[in-house]
């Protein structure tokens, strides 16, 4: 869930930072540029008051004073250009020079100068140019009319070079970028927190269900932290966790009670049916059914009971030699395999898991007392044993009948037995109380086809310990 929300906070502030980021950055484009423009207008105004009386062609019976003026406004074109690059000039309405700055500028036919020069005709100041952006390479340009009697006699242009003006803006771009840049860190960080703080109880929740599912019943979820939708589900969680083990603990302590309750009064009517049986021949065949019912009651009561107990136990884990536990329980089961004509043979490799060895033992007894009683005779049953990275696995393959797909999907079953084997011996708990001991301790229990025929039970046990898990 965090790969999903981090993800999205990520966009949603990245995004609100660039729609603040933006914005500012034309802002301060349009400001720089707008100094600029401003210091232009006052310049050419500054001009323009110079010119004001210079408007009449170089020839008359004034040309001396006329000459002064215009010489003035050379002067101060040309020191305005020396100092600051910028261009100016003053051209009558025919377009000659007044007094211009270099002296080799004039006024083009064409082009953002002519515009700004005929606008200027109009007894109106230029529009303001165009805004300049850093990446490219235009000029500023700026025209005011010089007015005399109402009547526009001439038109100061100043032509200015934008490199220092995009200078400065890209300068203030950057110092836009590198705070949206600490802004988007500390939006991120901000981000892990708040995550980490609404999805910890969520980790929580899921590693107490993971514990509940696996038979640690206790396990519950603190409440302490989180929003208050979540700290409300984790008290829910916890009383619904309450209720379940409750109820769990009615159902085994019924079935361990009615087992062991039943014990007695069945042992009291064995006992009858043996003296009953001694007052009739000892070829009664209703005796002989009879004792052979009533015993085999006595194993299912006997098999509940240890179903109940397995279920409540809790596995006591420990570092097992996986390898020498499962060889010792071959070994133990090969004289009644022998018994029966069934070779038992075994494949442990030195190996170690986490895993309760009782509990375990006690699994493989059941799992190889099925497969040694439904393995025909001069059959093999084998056990072998190997590791990966993650998990140790004991398999018993036998060469029996084997299964059906859908009698593969119903194995394990409390009381479940094919209807192909309701001759042979048994309750039918047998593998139920495997699954239970397997999963008290972290493992599982498996099952599938054994090719050509037979049946194929994998043991797995995890090779990390509780702390790691």
């Amino acid at each position: 869930m965090r790969t999903r929300l981090l993800p999205l906070l990520i966009v949603l502030m990245a995004g609100v930072l660039l729609a603040l980021g933006f914005p500012l950055a034309v802002s301060v484009a349009a400001a720089q540029q707008q100094k600029v423009v401003v210091d232009r207008i006052d310049d050419t105004a500054r001009f323009a008051a110079l010119a004001q009386f210079v408007t009449d062609p170089p020839t008359g019976s004034r040309q001396t004073v006329r000459d002064e003026r215009r010489e003035t406004l050379s002067r101060e074109l040309a020191s305005y250009y020396e100092v600051y690059g910028i261009r100016a000039g003053v051209f009558y309405r025919t377009g000659t020079p007044m007094a211009n700055a270099p002296t080799d500028w004039f006024l083009p036919g064409t082009g953002e100068v002519r515009d700004a020069f005929e606008e200027a005709l109009l007894s109106r100041r230029s529009h303001d140019p165009e805004q300049v952006w850093p990446w490219q390479g235009h000029r500023l340009v700026v025209a005011s009319p010089v007015i005399r009697d109402g009547d526009v006699v001439a038109v100061v242009v100043t032509d200015s070079p934008t490199g220092q003006m995009r200078s400065r803006t890209l300068h203030g771009w950057l110092l836009i970028g590198a705070g949206e840049i600490a802004a988007m860190l500390l939006a991120v960080g901000a981000a892990l927190r708040l995550t980490g703080w609404v999805l910890r109880p969520v980790r929580v929740l899921d590693a107490t269900t993971h514990d509940i599912a696996t038979g640690r019943l206790k396990s519950r979820v603190a409440v302490a932290s989180g929003p208050p939708e979540l700290r409300r589900l984790a008290r829910s969680f916890n009383e619904m966790a309450d209720n379940v083990e409750d109820v769990l603990e009615q159902q085994r302590a019924f079935v361990a009670d009615a087992s062991h309750q039943l014990r007695n009064p069945l042992s009291a009517l064995l006992l009858r049916i043996e003296l009953l049986a001694l007052e009739l021949p000892e070829d009664n065949e209703e005796i002989a059914s009879v004792r052979t019912e009533g015993k085999r009651l006595a194993q299912v009561l006997d098999d509940l009971l240890d179903l109940a107990l397995a279920e409540h136990a809790e596995a006591d884990l420990r570092l097992t030699d996986i390898g020498a536990l499962a060889a010792e329980r071959v070994a133990a089961w090969t004289p009644t395999a022998e018994a029966k004509g069934v070779r038992l043979v075994g494949d442990c490799p030195a190996t170690t898991a986490w895993a309760d060895p009782v509990a375990l033992s006690s699994a493989l007894d059941a799992v190889i007392d099925n497969a040694v009683k439904f393995t025909p005779k001069d059959e093999r049953v084998e056990v072998s044993v190997s590791s990966n990275g993650d998990t140790s696995t004991i398999v018993v393959a036998d060469h029996g009948p084997g299964l059906t797909d859908e009698e593969l999907a119903r194995i394990g079953d409390r009381f479940w037995r094919s209807g192909r084997h309701q001759n042979i011996k048994g309750s039918g708990l047998g593998l139920s109380i495997s699954r239970a001991l397997l999963a008290a301790g972290g493992g599982s229990i498996s099952y599938d086809h054994h090719e050509p025929h037979g049946l194929k039970v994998t043991v797995t046990v995890p090779r990390s310990g509780p702390e790691a898990s």
